[in-house]
């Protein structure tokens, strides 16, 4: 496997984050603006034992993934085209979600956790960003064909191989032709490094996957590498990943 990805650009300012104080009263402004509405779809099968584990692991201090957006976005987000309606999965607590906002992006996300959607809903309204969020899980997210010019998935790793079927296909159908998936992932080598993830080995990708999801992408990049990752207590050290940006073709084949 390669090192790295390739040069990776100088980190941002990190984003502040509000005390968990100021973030109970914002989350109200937050939740009423209709440029940050939440709104919640009705749970699919185990979304109840899912949406606990993952707000308990949300609801502690501080930000589970770091303040700064991922860095394999920030490097690859240059490809798309200004002002693209960007849809971002499993967003968390908004730090990739609201970093495209700051980029002049109309950006949608979603997470399965209520408390990880309020935090990200009141610090998108402190830094006055227009990010649509919701609470929804894959099953439960309405993949409507060709809404978006571009779809960001970073680290969606809960996914068992029949949900994660569901998930590229919802994601491959929300794109509008042109459009962008861009995907970071850990492979199966991440379980030497146990330094993020989710430690099951049917959960990791591999490039031989990621390829027969998407049998119909064009791939601008699809790569195995190792590097070190500083998000926060959740990914930090050195892992194994991969990097993958698809193009969706402009009319079906």
């Amino acid at each position: 496997m390669a090192s790295g990805l390739h040069a990776q650009p100088q980190p941002r300012p990190a984003m502040t984050l509000p005390d968990s104080a100021s973030s109970r009263t914002r989350a109200d402004a937050a939740s009423s603006a209709s440029s940050n509405a939440l709104s919640s779809t009705q749970p699919g099968p185990g979304f109840e034992d899912a949406r606990r584990m993952w707000d308990q692991r949300f609801a502690q201090p501080g930000l589970l993934f770091g303040a700064t957006p991922n860095a394999f976005l920030r490097h690859e987000a240059v490809r798309l085209a200004p002002r693209s309606r960007v849809l971002s999965v499993a967003d968390g607590e908004g730090r990739n979600a609201i970093w495209l906002a700051e980029q002049g992006h109309a950006v949608t996300a979603f997470d399965l956790s209520p408390v990880a959607v309020t935090k990200a809903g009141a610090w998108a309204a402190e830094r006055g960003q227009p990010v649509e969020f919701h609470v929804a899980g894959v099953d439960d997210w309405a993949w409507t064909p060709r809404r978006f010019d571009a779809v960001v998935a970073i680290f969606v790793q809960f996914a068992d191989p029949a949900m994660r079927q569901r998930l590229f296909a919802g994601m491959w159908q929300t794109l509008e032709h042109g459009g962008l998936l861009l995907l970071q992932g850990y492979t199966p080598k991440q379980l030497d490094y146990r330094t993020g993830g989710p430690g099951k080995l049917e959960h990791l990708y591999t490039e031989a996957m990621v390829r027969a999801l998407l049998p119909q992408a064009e791939w601008l990049l699809l790569q195995e590498y190792e590097d070190m990752l500083t998000e926060g207590s959740g990914h930090a050290g050195r892992s194994a990943l991969l990097a993958a940006v698809a193009r969706k073709p402009d009319r079906a084949v």
